[in-house]
């Protein structure tokens, strides 16, 4: 095995600062300069570029990925008593929302392959919130790891029980569906630009993405104390969700090599692949789908895995286990319904997945040195 690199990163964002050098420096220094802190020139222009990268006909930028979420659900009138169907394997922000607005999440399982929702659980979902005495009204569905969720599969089961669809895409945008950008599914599309996702800022920034003009309309003002002619006319309840300026300067210079940064991470992750399909459960990519790669996670026996990830950090690689506890196991969140009493692939996952160091600037060395501990920490398990 070659020597380990020094100081390995989980995901270098330092790399990509060096990359982008005096641009995100020229960026920030124009901000500074024009003084327009909060929704300054540079957040209408970002949002406006989001909008050609995705193909979004409205994007309205807010202060964090969770922000995006609870505004999302304001917009869409969600109310107490009504149920708001979730996948479990998830981060909690997804659930989160739903309770701050003080609807009931209601949990829902995920594919062993993909980490996303079960279409067909889903469908339980919606009975078990019924049995509740809940209004079923919405379905928040997650591209796990960078991967869209089987959308075709969501949207005709939505559809035929009047729910609508929010795309929780924090971890995906930037990838493709059918061939097309997430961004465009469902009523709205969330997502958080979180320093380590893979189009990140400096600080907490979010956005949502939209094609109803009227949907927009509400979001942008909601952000704003639910703002009306002006600032001082508040014609409905609202949060101060604004994205600052400097965070979006950053963005614009981000977004510019994205592209590339993506082409890249599914480099890393073609690689990783080849290099583990045999040795341990590597990641499934729908044919019809290009992951963006938040995460490159695999799968090791849950006896094992504590062993393999104290093997893997003795040789200096650092890994993340994403998420060792669904949201119905959380504390916060075992009060409220499970689809069908029980989510085996949900706790199953949680016992299994370790993820493996990600980003743009791993270079080949780095990823063969990774691939080898994996699989000899693998054979001594």
């Amino acid at each position: 095995m070659a020597a380990p690199p020094l100081k390995m990163p989980f995901i270098d964002l330092a790399a990509q600062r060096r990359r982008l050098g005096a641009r995100v420096d020229d960026a920030i220094a124009r901000v500074l300069a024009h003084a327009g802190f909060i929704l300054g020139p540079e957040v209408g222009e970002l949002e406006a570029a989001l909008a050609r990268f995705c193909g979004a006909r409205e994007v309205v930028s807010c202060a964090n990925g969770t922000d995006a979420l609870v505004l999302a659900l304001m917009a869409l009138g969600v109310k107490p008593g009504d149920a708001v169907l979730c996948p479990s394997f998830t981060f909690a922000a997804t659930a989160e929302c739903v309770a701050l607005v003080g609807a009931t999440p209601v949990f829902v399982d995920v594919l062993e392959d993909t980490f996303n929702m079960d279409p067909e659980h889903l469908r339980q979902a919606i009975d078990e919130a019924k049995r509740e005495g809940l209004r079923p009204v919405g379905v928040i569905s997650v591209d796990l790891f960078g991967q869209p969720a089987d959308y075709d599969a969501v949207a005709p089961l939505c559809e035929e029980n009047g729910l609508w669809v929010v795309s929780d895409a924090a971890q995906s945008f930037g990838a493709m569906y059918k061939g097309r950008r997430v961004g465009t599914f469902g009523a709205i599309t969330t997502t958080s630009f979180f320093p380590a996702k893979p189009l990140g800022c400096y600080g907490d920034g979010g956005a949502l993405f939209t094609d109803d003009a009227a949907l927009a309309a509400v979001l942008r003002s909601l952000r704003m104390h639910g703002q009306g002619e002006d600032r001082y006319d508040n014609v409905r309840i609202g949060l101060n969700g604004r994205l600052d300026t400097l965070q979006a300067a950053i963005l614009l210079e981000k977004l510019a090599i994205f592209e590339d940064e993506i082409a890249a991470r599914e480099q890393v992750a073609a690689r990783y692949s080849r290099g583990l399909c045999e040795a341990g459960v590597v990641p499934a990519v729908r044919a019809d789908c290009a992951s963006v790669w938040a995460q490159y996670t695999i799968r090791i026996d849950a006896k094992a895995r504590d062993a393999v990830a104290a093997r893997l950090r003795e040789k200096g690689i650092p890994t993340a286990i994403y998420y060792p506890k669904p949201l119905h196991r959380q504390t916060a969140y075992r009060d409220y319904p499970v689809a069908g009493g029980v989510l085996p692939v949900s706790d199953r996952l949680a016992a299994e997945v370790l993820s493996l160091p990600m980003h743009p600037y791993l270079d080949e060395q780095t990823q063969d040195y990774i691939i080898d501990a994996v699989r000899e920490a693998l054979k001594s398990s």
